[in-house]
């Protein structure tokens, strides 16, 4: 007797007794004979259809199923980085503001634009720091110079301006960074392989020659301001005419200084640069 009342008691407790569960103490209801008998398929007869399929079904050409794997593939520039650097999202949140802030300010940077009006100043600015200006200047300089201090300086000049557009046009040649507004280079900018936005040449140039001119020659202060407030402007000139980005600039004027002082450390002596004349004496120029 206290076995049976201890089982009742049991089997009242059970919350699988209640009337709301007793469906799941059921079997389960199936039409199929063989799962009807057992709850499911013996074993080996579930091995014999796993070796039976592949042989039943068609078998697909190997090349069919390179084709689907290679389409199913996404190109790698659609694909998300899910946990990405620190040091990526830093550099992608610059490059953004960047961006934004030199299409801002290319306010010359169409005849329509907000100071289209200036376009035809700002560009007159931007050519007094072109290569090609700078260059016939020099030599047409060096002809008329008589001094041996002056020839000096200018053939070291020549040789800061030639390092300067040789330099640019391989770093532009291997980043390729197109401008804001991905404009299409002009004659003069062919002609200097000044086609690509990073770094700008002409801020290159402009900090170069500033920083050059105001080592040897002898100018009153208020001109010093202005070489280096031209300076200041040529690399301006380039982002409001929506040719570079700010990037640009200043990697242009870093670049320039690295000219100077390159050129500084290799500085032709007067007897070279005496040589070099005779040595082109031969052209009509010289």
């Amino acid at each position: 007797m206290p076995v049976t009342q201890g089982r009742s008691r049991r089997d009242r407790n059970n919350v699988l007794n209640r009337p709301e569960f007793m469906s799941l103490n059921q079997p389960l209801k199936t039409n199929n004979p063989e799962v009807r008998g057992s709850g499911r398929r013996p074993p080996h007869k579930q091995q014999q259809c796993q070796h039976q399929a592949p042989e039943n079904a068609p078998q697909e050409p190997q090349e069919n199923n390179k084709d689907r794997r290679e389409s199913i593939k996404l190109p790698e520039e659609d694909c998300m980085q899910l946990n990405p650097s620190f040091k990526g999202i830093a550099i992608n949140s610059l490059l953004a503001i960047d961006i934004c802030m030199s299409k801002r300010l290319g306010v010359c940077a169409h005849h329509t634009s907000s100071c289209g009006s200036m376009r035809s100043i700002v560009n007159m600015l931007a050519l007094t720091g072109h290569g090609i200006p700078w260059i016939v200047g020099t030599i047409w300089c060096l002809t008329r110079s008589n001094t041996l201090a002056g020839q000096e300086v200018l053939i070291n000049l020549l040789l800061a301006l030639l390092l300067d557009i040789m330099t640019v046009a391989g770093v532009q040649k291997l980043v390729k960074r197109k401008g804001p507004w991905e404009m299409s280079p002009s004659f003069l900018d062919y002609l200097a392989m000044d086609v690509w936005s990073f770094p700008a040449a002409h801020a290159s140039r402009a900090a170069m020659v500033s920083k050059f001119l105001l080592a040897h020659l002898v100018l009153a202060v208020p001109l010093r301001i202005l070489l280096v407030l031209w300076a200041f402007l040529v690399g301006l000139s380039r982002v409001l005419l929506g040719r570079h980005h700010l990037t640009d600039v200043g990697f242009g004027f870093a670049l320039g200084y690295l000219h100077y002082t390159l050129v500084e450390m290799v500085w032709l002596s007067s007897n070279t640069c005496q040589t070099i004349i005779s040595t082109l004496s031969w052209m009509p120029l010289f």
